[in-house]
């Protein structure tokens, strides 16, 4: 699955805007600013829904794409949104700011996002459209309507029982505490991956503690591969443990360190330094902390959602962070991308970052400037000024 098209109508910041990731060379354009804008449209004919939203793109979308802005710019309301409109989970989007719109402003908010299905279905020509419930979409007839939510509906339920869809979000509000690991049901928790399970909070630091999580996804992988060695039955077990030293590995690179397994009798995650000494999880740099963690719990959920003889690393999915730049050492800012890339080379990557050095390392039709023209109102730019 990769996601193709966002539009936004009264959400946040935003009055009226439309995010294309796919790139401009592809003859889909890569943005437009307003949702009435078809200077950028697709080359194929709308499909035979009706939905003239739902369109035949002639490229994939960008492995990366990057939403450059700063504080009070929209990142983190673009992505929330996101992840309340995806395939097996739509809900309501939070209303823009009442006092701060003008009164042709005050329509029902809603978000409608474009999805590239890929192996969720390797047979579907044209992308599935997701909308906010009660959703009315501009020159959309009833009849459309009425087929786009039944197809909307069709997918969710596929979403919820037969797995894939695979949607990963982290909070820039995330951090790492000092707690033990603590490994029970993974049936229920590495095993099994929900798409209805309520994404990331991206404002509650609360909830973006990411230590226990991180490290049942490594200690199971080790666990699960030496009880099942040998066996048929398991051999999916030392695949994943396989795919999670390669991921780590790579991201560990800059910090001179590899992943050494666990320790066998505390489960704790350990590296290994140059010198061949042995690091435990909680020692471990903070910017390797949390890169082990945008790969360790994004390929969970990709082995998780997905069977088969393939490596999870193989599978497509999204992952979002927000202010992917937080806790990171500013010399590394410009091999994250190239990182995270090498560790998923199927994952599309939507980061939001305020770091201007992070932006400039990109290339820049992977970056979408966020600026806030009037207090009132965001739009969006391709490139790094616009």
């Amino acid at each position: 699955m990769r996601l193709l098209r966002v539009s936004l109508r009264n959400v946040g910041p935003f009055d009226d805007a439309v995010l294309r990731l796919t790139p401009p060379d592809s003859g889909a354009g890569a943005l437009d600013l307003s949702a009435g804008d078809e200077s950028a449209a697709p080359v194929d004919a709308p499909s035979a829904h009706g939905d003239e939203l739902t369109h035949v793109y002639a490229a994939l979308p960008r492995p990366v794409t990057l939403l450059f802005g700063g504080d009070g710019t929209g990142k983190t309301s673009l992505l929330s949104a996101l992840a309340l409109t995806r395939p097996g989970h739509a809900l309501p989007p939070l209303p823009a700011v009442a006092s701060a719109r003008s009164a042709g402003a005050r329509a029902p908010s809603y978000v409608t996002t474009e999805w590239l299905l890929g192996d969720d279905d390797p047979e579907r020509p044209h992308p599935l459209v997701v909308a906010s419930p009660t959703a009315t979409l501009p020159g959309e007839s009833p009849d459309a309507a009425a087929i786009r939510r039944r197809e909307q509906a069709l997918f969710d339920r596929r979403a919820q029982q037969d797995g894939g869809f695979v949607f990963v979000s982290f909070s820039g509000a995330r951090w790492f505490s000092r707690v033990p690991n603590l490994l029970t049901s993974p049936d229920r928790s590495i095993l099994r991956y929900d798409v209805r399970q309520p994404t990331t909070t991206f404002d509650d630091p609360t909830r973006a503690d990411l230590t226990r999580e991180t490290k049942q996804v490594i200690a199971y992988a080790a666990v699960g591969a030496a009880l099942g060695a040998g066996s048929a039955e398991h051999h999916h077990l030392e695949r994943f443990a396989e795919a999670l030293r390669e991921v780590i590995d790579v991201v560990l690179e800059p910090f001179d360190l590899a992943h050494a397994g666990v320790s066998p009798t505390t489960l704790e995650p350990l590296v290994r330094s140059p010198r061949g000494g042995l690091v435990p999880f909680d020692a471990m740099p903070r910017a390797a902390r949390h890169l082990v963690s945008f790969v360790a719990l994004p390929l969970r959920a990709l082995f998780a959602a997905y069977s088969g003889e393939d490596s999870p690393r193989e599978r497509e999915g999204v992952v979002a962070i927000d202010d992917v730049e937080a806790q990171q050492e500013p010399a590394l800012l410009r091999e994250l991308v190239p990182l995270l890339r090498r560790a998923l080379p199927n994952v599309q990557w939507l980061l939001a970052t305020a770091s201007t050095q992070l932006a400039l390392a990109c290339d820049a039709p992977s970056v979408i400037a966020l600026r806030r023209t009037e207090s009132s109102r965001v739009e969006l730019g391709e490139g790094l000024l616009h």
